[in-house]
């Protein structure tokens, strides 16, 4: 059962400079809904956003028009190299009816196949994107990778999903893999160019070239 937490945002004016605002620790955002195709720029204190993280909770409610509404977190920008959160998009759910959202993988286990044969884990996927009621909506999914052996590969398939969780991720969407370990090998150029400074084929056109050379001197004196 996902947890709720009420948001405390306000709305935000059309001419506020971005900027400045996350400079004073106000995160902007727009709202938008199922049910509507209008939106509703906001904001919000950075301090609240944390708080609404360290809840554990998927769905929060807002006061949209001076009524509650259930809101999730469509999208989170960040900035390419601070991380700071830039902008937020909220969008108003129905609590009866199903939505498609990703949530994150969490990888448990040590695998019989690095353990054992030596092998390396490879993840590809750390988060699924399932379809669900927003009052299901799980804070993670967990992976066993533990019975992984040497060239076993765990597909979104073979995940065990909670009743009332259905996949949209691609059934054939490889989660994890166990590998053979890379082994580097000596390149075989270094053995051509040994062959070259021994006196290989090139070496006699080198000898050609300096006679020739030192005929045209003579001949020009």
């Amino acid at each position: 059962m996902s947890r709720e937490y009420k948001l405390e945002i306000e709305k935000r004016s059309t001419d506020a400079k971005l900027k400045h605002l996350r400079k004073d620790g106000i995160i902007p955002g727009i709202y938008y809904s199922h049910d509507s195709k209008e939106s509703i720029l906001f904001q919000m204190q950075l301090s609240e956003l944390r708080n609404a993280v360290k809840s554990g909770a998927s769905i929060f409610q807002v006061s949209v028009g001076g009524e509650l509404q259930n809101v999730l977190f469509k999208s989170v920008q960040y900035h390419p190299v601070t991380e700071d959160v830039q902008h937020i998009d909220l969008y108003g759910v129905d609590m009866k009816a199903s939505i498609s959202i990703k949530v994150p993988l969490v990888i448990e286990g040590e695998c019989v196949g690095v353990k054992e044969d030596g092998g390396v884990i490879s993840i590809a996927l750390t988060e699924i994107e399932i379809s669900c009621l927003p009052s299901d909506i799980p804070q993670s999914i967990i992976v066993d990778i533990t019975n992984l052996h040497l060239g076993d590969s765990l597909q979104a398939e073979n995940l065990e999903l909670d009743e009332g969780l259905e996949l949209v991720t691609s059934p054939d969407a490889t989660i994890a893999s166990v590998t053979h370990a890379a082994v580097e090998t000596e390149p075989e150029a270094d053995e051509e160019l040994d062959d070259v400074s021994e006196g290989g084929d090139d070496a006699p056109d080198a000898a050609s070239d300096d006679s020739e050379d030192s005929s045209d001197s003579s001949d020009g004196e």
